[in-house]
């Protein structure tokens, strides 16, 4: 059994997909132009991080009270949980930013950004072909995330190497060091629900 157009997991998973472009096409595409800006970002970023979590309540709630479940219960949490830390990857992002002050994203974060809200899209769009039975199609897109995820490898190697050859203040190097590694982490979090979307297409195509 895979999901009905309208079953209330397939419902509530686009729901997190969806939320999850959301976050990712505002971080991206929000543009900071002074110090006040960046409370407006982390602010609006954290909204939707709690919109996120309470779709989380939702799916663990429904599946306890589930007594069949269109795909084994543990790849529903796992997809859940899997597409929440990338939305919370991007909320804690957007809070380095505020914390450290920086309104000029530079040439690397800006590579990195572009990249995770492509993986989002395709997160969106797997997750939309999952309920409407077309798994097989599903590969596609976690094979696009994967290889957004090496350009975010390569895009880390080169931000740090960069910054250690051109950045004379140390306090900035460990700001940015950190922005840097967080934004690989999130695309690490892409990879983990495109190898989550892999493990259902397995079991059930």
């Amino acid at each position: 059994m895979v999901f009905k157009k309208k079953d209330k997991f397939a419902i509530l998973l686009f729901s997190i997909a969806q939320n999850l472009k959301e976050a990712a096409d505002y971080f991206a595409d929000y543009k900071l132009n002074n110090v006040s800006d960046l409370k407006v970002f982390a602010e609006k970023m954290k909204d939707y991080e709690h919109k996120g979590d309470n779709m989380v309540h939702e799916v663990i709630k429904e599946l306890n009270n589930a007594f069949i479940t269109p795909i084994e219960r543990e790849d529903i949490l796992a997809l859940t949980m899997s597409m929440d830390d990338v939305l919370d990857g991007l909320e804690h992002s957007s809070a380095l930013f505020e914390m450290y002050s920086i309104i000029n994203a530079d040439e690397y974060m800006l590579k990195f950004v572009d990249a995770l809200k492509s993986c989002a899209f395709e997160i969106e769009k797997a997750v939309d072909l999952l309920s409407s039975k077309k798994l097989l199609s599903i590969r596609e897109n976690a094979i696009r995330i994967k290889d957004l995820e090496s350009v975010c490898d390569g895009i880390q190697r080169q931000s740090i190497k960069n910054l250690f050859t051109v950045e004379k203040d140390p306090i900035r190097i460990i700001q940015y060091k950190e922005i840097y590694e967080n934004l690989e982490e999130i695309a690490d979090s892409c990879q983990t629900v495109a190898n989550t979307l892999e493990s259902i297409i397995m079991k059930n195509a």
